[in-house]
């Protein structure tokens, strides 16, 4: 089976388990496979893992805030991952996710964020170390690297999203979003993290 072939097998059994909606707009084939394909790709180096903690992810017509809604102050948040009475759902913004995979240089991608929310979830303590990928002889290697990130981007000495600064948590999912949708640049300008990266994630973008 070639990798192509792999990956449109994952991307059903996404789509088997996991309802894709749209919440007051129309969404089509397409977006539903952004939306699979953000999930595919930071489990992609391991045939073994899928995602037990979703069942729906939402699409919003747009940012949105603390309260879900798509009007009004405060709509800030691309994304979501759910907790408490929204255990198992995620929510995205549409034309945030859209935008994540339609400039190819770009850093950011809010689909492959949110997943690797998820990702981090799976072992029980959201900390910003994905132990149910990360092999544990990586695990201090990559707190020091973290910890050590973090204090450049705090210092303006990294062009890692500032986000990435405020945990542990965010920092995983920043530094992947990067990773993944940005692996060259990633590589040139973080040699040192996007070879642990590679090793924790069991594959090179």
């Amino acid at each position: 089976m070639t990798e192509k072939q792999r990956f449109e097998e994952e991307l059903l059994y996404f789509f088997e388990e996991v309802t894709i909606t749209g919440v007051k707009i129309e969404i089509d084939d397409t977006d539903c496979l952004l939306v699979g394909a953000s999930a595919v790709i930071p489990l992609f180096g391991f045939h073994e893992l899928r995602y037990r903690n979703i069942n729906e992810v939402l699409l919003y017509q747009g940012s949105f805030n603390d309260d879900h809604q798509t009007e009004g102050k405060g709509r800030n948040i691309l994304g979501k991952v759910g907790k408490g009475n929204m255990n198992r759902l995620m929510i995205l913004s549409l034309p945030a996710l859209r935008a994540g995979f339609k400039n190819e240089n770009s850093a950011t991608n809010v689909g492959i964020h949110e997943f690797v929310h998820l990702i981090d979830m799976a072992d029980g303590v959201v900390d910003g170390i994905p132990e149910s990928l990360m092999q544990k002889q990586y695990v201090a290697p990559w707190l020091k690297l973290m910890h050590r990130e973090i204090e450049s981007i705090k210092k303006n000495k990294s062009d890692i999203n500032p986000y990435g600064a405020t945990s542990e948590i965010e920092f995983l999912s920043v530094a992947s979003e990067y990773f993944f949708n940005n692996p060259d640049k990633f590589q040139d300008k973080h040699p040192e993290l996007y070879s642990l990266m590679k090793k924790m994630y069991r594959y090179s973008p």
